[in-house]
């Protein structure tokens, strides 16, 4: 989920924009021109901490002049189709600043109303879909009003409803692109990290409150969520500019020093995306080209080598248009995260296959994991952390046990000692003598756990933050699958590249464990559970993002691992 932004320019009058029925790389073209998000010098991090609102106290001298009739507001809202479903809350608005205007001070528009049109101009909907974002009657309202930089006539009869109309399409504009698809839709996607909560009213106070400078700041999105916006703008930018012809894939593998037509074809897109910092239309292999494909190579999640594979020309070949849509499918997302989570935290995001560890808010350290395989997908979800378990038993889950372990020892009496298991009661009591050719999976009525030990599949220790889905973090024995590129083998549970440094932070702030002792628990071949206490459970969150910025700026895609961008996708553009 990580980082921050600039100011839009004031809208002007004379230069009335007309949003058009656009193809999505068109519109995309126009998303972001006023909304610019600087990105230098921050660590890696899905989310930072935003900016504060305002928590100022309004007086009767802080207000507008101005107020809005009640009657003709409620005329206005019960008349209107667009805005009926946000009556209450624009009721709310303005019943809490005793009816003030908000928008139109004296004789002038204030500067928010104009960065209020300009950004609704400008922003298709960032992928929800335009329909009822870019109201004509309220633009051509505000332009006729505002005709002279902002100044009104005071006795226009119009204004009350311009002012009504704009307060109306702020929480139908906030609802659509900082609150995203509803809870119901983001469950059916699979996603249950809960949504994070808004309330436009006080956002909307917030905004309209500052004298001068853009509504970005501001936003209650989190601040991936703008640094993807800035990258969907490059994107489109590289693709007006129109020089993407595929490049044809060969088995064969392109080394340096070699000379190949295709490697001035692979300059010429790495050069656009920022890759090779200088243009160069030769033919042959340069060290600038080895450094320029490591950078994308690792931003794109593939095998660093410095090399001209298919893995690579394939990632070049993919049509702009699609990785735009997959930012646009990522923003979304991220529309439903919290804006400005803090503290000591714990990110996993699936398709990078990464562990990000946050202290303050900020990105501390990562490490490499294992997750779910397609089929036993590790679920998206977020919960506390309370126990770090050492040396530990493994009980094999039911479906391992049905489809894995029961037909092996069938096949192999000596299967369960030769992987040091045993059979226990739900007590822990061990059982002998189990004539297991009558049992299946459904009907075994005991526990098959794995003793504490070198070959334990759970490793040295184990994470657990209590949940339905029976997921927690790992150590395991098999180390070299951290070396894969794509590493989604587990059953759905997470293996962590090092777990001993994990628990040394879970536990850094408890005096009774210090490395030392930590190490020796994790070597000592007896489980021993330890419970956090109450300071000390961080919160674990589950992720999934295929496109997100990192630490140096760069934008990084990956693979729609579980099919989940696939879903989302056909939702968002089912109308283009």
């Amino acid at each position: 989920m990580g980082k921050p932004g600039t100011t839009a320019p004031i809208y002007q009058k004379s230069k009335k924009m007309k949003m058009r029925s656009l193809p999505l790389y068109a519109l995309c073209l126009l998303l972001c021109t006023l909304m610019a998000c600087q990105q230098q010098g921050r660590k890696n991090a899905p989310v930072i901490k935003a900016k504060e609102r305002s928590t100022k106290v309004l007086t009767k001298q802080d207000y507008l002049p101005q107020v809005v009739d009640s009657n003709a507001l409620n005329k206005f809202l019960d008349s209107s189709s667009l805005y009926k479903h946000y009556a209450n809350e624009v009721r709310d608005f303005y019943a809490k600043r005793e009816y003030h205007y908000a928008w139109v001070d004296h004789d002038t528009m204030t500067e928010q109303a104009g960065n209020f049109i300009n950004m609704v101009e400008t922003d298709p909907a960032l992928g929800n879909g335009t329909s009822g974002l870019q109201n004509k009657q309220l633009n051509e309202l505000y332009n006729e009003i505002g005709v002279d930089s902002g100044k009104v006539n005071p006795g226009d009869p119009r204004i009350a409803k311009l002012e009504m109309m704009l307060t109306a399409h702020f929480f139908l504009y906030a609802d659509k692109v900082w609150g995203g698809m509803t809870s119901d839709s983001a469950r059916a996607l699979d996603w249950y990290i809960p949504r994070k909560k808004l309330d436009m009213g006080s956002v909307l106070q917030s905004m309209i409150s500052q004298k001068s400078g853009s509504f970005t700041s501001d936003e209650p999105v989190n601040q991936q969520y703008k640094l993807l916006r800035d990258q969907l703008k490059k994107l489109a930018d590289i693709e007006q500019e129109g020089h993407w012809d595929t490049i044809a894939v060969s088995k064969a593998t392109i080394k340096s020093g070699q000379h190949s037509p295709v490697i001035s074809q692979v300059k010429n897109k790495l050069h656009a995306f920022g890759d090779l910092a200088d243009a160069d239309t030769s033919q042959t292999f340069t060290p600038a080209l080895d450094s320029a494909l490591r950078n994308f190579e690792d931003r794109m999640g593939l095998k660093v080598d410095g090399q001209i594979t298919p893995a690579v020309v394939n990632a070049l070949n993919v049509p702009l248009k699609n990785r735009m849509e997959q930012i646009l499918v990522n923003m979304e997302r991220l529309r439903w995260v919290p804006a400005d989570p803090s503290g000591d935290y714990l990110l996993v995001n699936i398709p990078a296959y990464k562990l990000y560890v946050y202290e303050d808010g900020k990105l501390a350290w990562s490490c490499n994991v294992v997750v779910g395989k397609p089929g036993g997908s590790t679920v998206i979800f977020t919960k506390k952390m309370q126990y770090v378990v050492f040396s530990p038993y493994w009980n094999v889950a039911p479906g391992i046990l049905a489809h894995e372990v029961l037909p092996a020892v069938k096949r192999n009496p000596g299967y369960l000692a030769r992987e040091n298991m045993e059979v226990v009661t739900g007590s822990g009591k061990v059982v002998t003598g189990v004539n297991f050719s009558k049992y299946t999976g459904s009907n075994f009525p005991y526990i098959i756990r794995q003793r504490p030990g070198g070959k334990n599949a759970l490793g040295k220790v184990k994470f657990l933050f209590p949940n339905e889905y029976n997921i927690y973090l790992h150590d395991t024995p098999s180390k070299g699958l951290f070396n894969a590129t794509n590493r989604s083998f587990s059953h759905g549970c997470i293996r962590v590249q090092e777990p001993e440094k994990l628990a040394n932070w879970v536990l850094r702030k408890d005096s009774v464990w210090n490395a030392d002792k930590i190490h020796a628990a994790m070597n000592a071949g007896k489980e021993k559970y330890v419970q956090l206490k109450g300071d000390e459970q961080v919160p674990v969150y589950i992720s999934y993002f295929t496109a997100f910025v990192d630490s140096k700026g760069r934008l990084n895609l990956r693979n729609d691992v579980y099919g989940h961008d696939a879903q989302l996708a056909k939702l968002l553009f089912a109308n283009r």
